[in-house]
């Protein structure tokens, strides 16, 4: 049976749909037209209370019975506790993808997002406060990243759900304006994971309405 995703073009979106193709999971995408105001639906209020994509029903859930998740963060720990990949199982090992885990959510998805958020606005004034406050924490988060692979090949060390779900905001690195040259050690780690055919195809997966 597939997991049903409800999703956008966005990079939470982007996350799952990587995902789930790396995982192998038979799946269906049902976009949310953000665009539109359908995440306010109440047949998806119902499985994402927080009115945010992505959001899943998988109908072979724990013990086989229909489960949903929303929540990116969640729905990467829910696919990696299910499949038993991209997430290991012993504890000194897990805490890593943890760590950088809710760092993605925490940091790296926010300030970014601000960044979105203030380039749109028509304001001069407003516009320059917020990029400059904005784009100063998303170069020093890239900066984070970039130190955290000097040692290590993925984030966690070996490829786990965390790679996924940073990957899905590294995407957006234009819109951030952002140059990877500046940041080697983020570039290979970047071109090492877009290699991958699985990744390549969870961003080839349409998510939205256009042709």
């Amino acid at each position: 049976m597939s997991i049903l995703l409800h999703t956008w073009n966005t990079p939470n979106g982007r996350k799952i749909s990587v995902a789930l193709e790396e995982l192998n999971l038979p799946y269906t995408v049902r976009t949310v037209n953000i665009q539109k105001g359908e995440q306010f639906a109440p047949e998806f209020l119902r499985i994402s209370p927080n009115n945010k994509i992505p959001a899943i029903v998988d109908p072979d859930g724990p013990d086989g019975q229909p489960i949903s998740v929303f929540e990116s963060g969640a729905i990467l720990l829910y696919l990696g506790e299910k499949t038993g990949r991209f997430l290991p199982a012993g504890l000194r090992e897990r805490i890593p993808v943890l760590e950088w885990l809710m760092w993605q959510m925490g940091g790296f998805g926010p300030m970014p997002g601000q960044v979105h958020h203030f380039r749109m606005l028509e304001s001069e004034t407003d516009r320059r406060y917020g990029l400059k406050r904005y784009s100063e924490e998303t170069y020093r988060l890239y900066g984070v990243l970039d130190r955290r692979l000097t040692h290590v090949e993925f984030v966690a060390g070996e490829l786990s759900v965390a790679d996924f779900a940073i990957l899905g905001w590294a995407w957006r690195h234009e819109r951030h304006q952002v140059s990877l040259t500046q940041f080697p050690n983020v570039r290979r780690w970047y071109e090492t994971l877009w290699a991958r055919p699985g990744v390549q195809r969870g961003f080839a997966v349409k998510l939205d309405d256009e042709a």
